[in-house]
Order: C-alpha cells, then structure tokens, then sequence
C-alpha cells in the first residue's frame, strides 16, 4: 500500500478512516490509540516524519471530543488541571523539538520497561486499584507528582506518542484517583499536548492533510462513542481495557525494537 505522489485512493482513504475510528474509540477509554493510527498511517507508505505529523493532526480532535465528554460528565479534577497543563504544554514543546534532531530508538527500551512496570503496578495493587476515588486533594507531594507527570509525558508525546493516555491513567490512579476520574485528567492533558504538537508540525510543514482530516472525522466519532461507553461502564472496565492496551503496546514496541515489525 503507497500513498502515492499525486493520487488519493479511494481504499487508501477508506482504510485510514477505519483505523481512525477504532484508535479514537480505544483512546478515549484507556489511551494507546497511536499504538493503531500510527501504524495506520506508516502502512500507507507515508514517511515517518508525515506520518507522526498527520497522526497528531487527527488525534487532537479525537482529543478535544474525549476531553470534552469527560468534562461535561464531571469526571475531570479541574483545579488540579490547571496547575499540571502548564507542565503539559511546556513538556510538549520540548519533545516536538527533539522529535526533529533525535532518533527515538535510544528510548524504546525505556518505554519498554516503563509499560512493564506499569502493569506490574496495576496488577499488584489487586483489582480494588482505581475502583474508588482515595485522593487526598492536592497536598504538596500530590501537587508535585501531578505536575512532575504532566511535563515528563507531555514530553513523551511530543517526541513520540503512542501510551500517552495509559501513562497518564496510571499516574494519576497512583495519586488515589479511580480510573474514570483519571481517565478524564488524562484526556485534558492528552489533548493539551496533542495540541501543542499540532501547532508546532502545522508551522513546520510535516502534515497531510487530506489524510489527516479523513482519519480525524472518524477519530473524532471513535471517540464519542468509547468515551461515553468508559463513563457508562465504570472503573472496572476501563481498568481491563487498559491492561488488554497496554500489553499490545509493550508486544508491538518490543517487536519493532527487535527488528522484527
């Protein structure tokens, strides 16, 4: 499959939409939708550095569509927001930079084992983790964590992408907060950095987008429905559909860093 220099396909455009829709419906859920549209993109035979482009370009809308679910539901903390966006966005920044003059090969492994740790973490804390809402408010420890977090995975997405979501849940379940009211922290602070990123690739020229509105109309449906589905279904739900995420994410990283994708 080749995007080719001048032509749109009709099947090329069908397939990214497709993958839009399923990355937008599992993003908005438990996070790791890059893990599908980036893919997505790369199999069109688009250059990398137009693909992560183009991928930020959809994903901030699927973002702007789950963020906004999650808020109307009441299950964003909004002062903590407030205090950890700033990170985000400074973070993201920083990231976007070093996506253009570094390779993301030396943080593969990094990744590798901070998803692994990840799922070690939720699985130890027993299935009770994230099932209720045991947040102390914003003592000077939460408050630090929180903003520490925000900067370092707005960096993360910046740079490279995919997990973003699922890092930012379990962080902020780790802060004592249930995986509904983290899963919607999570998705203000994904579409901060989504839209941060979005700007800067905008001003740099790395977008295609007819591409990238095809895949964002479908992102941005895929993410109404898996977000009010998340809300719907409660803690435990989005607790599973995390994990299920998040091992794909470590089998996929590992493999493309063992040559083997």
């Amino acid at each position: 499959m080749d995007i080719g220099d001048s032509t749109i396909s009709i099947y090329i455009l069908l397939f990214v939409m497709g993958g839009g829709f399923l990355a937008g419906f599992v993003d908005a859920i438990a996070g790791g939708g890059g893990l599908i549209s980036l893919p997505v993109l790369l199999a069109t035979g688009m250059p990398p550095h137009l693909a992560i482009g183009t991928n930020k370009f959809s994903a901030t809308f699927g973002a702007v569509m789950s963020a906004w679910q999650f808020w109307r539901a009441g299950k964003v903390d909004v002062h903590l927001m407030k205090r950890a966006l700033p990170c985000t966005f400074a973070g993201a920044v920083l990231g976007c930079i070093c996506m253009l003059h570094l390779s993301a090969q030396w943080l593969q492994p990094i990744i590798i084992a901070a998803l692994v740790a990840t799922i070690l973490f939720v699985f130890s804390r027993g299935s009770s983790m994230g099932e209720v809402n045991t947040h102390q408010g914003e003592t000077k420890r939460n408050l630090a964590l929180a903003m520490a977090a925000a900067g370092a995975i707005g960096f993360y997405d910046g740079f490279i992408g995919p997990g973003t979501g699922t890092f930012l849940i379990v962080a902020f379940v780790s802060l004592g907060f249930d995986f509904i009211i983290a899963a919607g922290n999570a998705k203000v602070l994904n579409l901060m950095s989504n839209l941060t990123s979005f700007v800067l690739l905008v001003y740099w020229g790395k977008i295609l987008y007819i591409y990238g509105a095809a895949m964002a109309v479908c992102l941005f449906a895929g993410a109404y429905f898996g977000s009010r589905l998340a809300i719907r279904r409660g803690t435990a739900f989005v607790r599973a559909i995390m994990l299920v995420v998040t091992t794909v994410l470590i089998i996929k990283l590992a493999l493309d860093y063992a040559g083997l994708l």
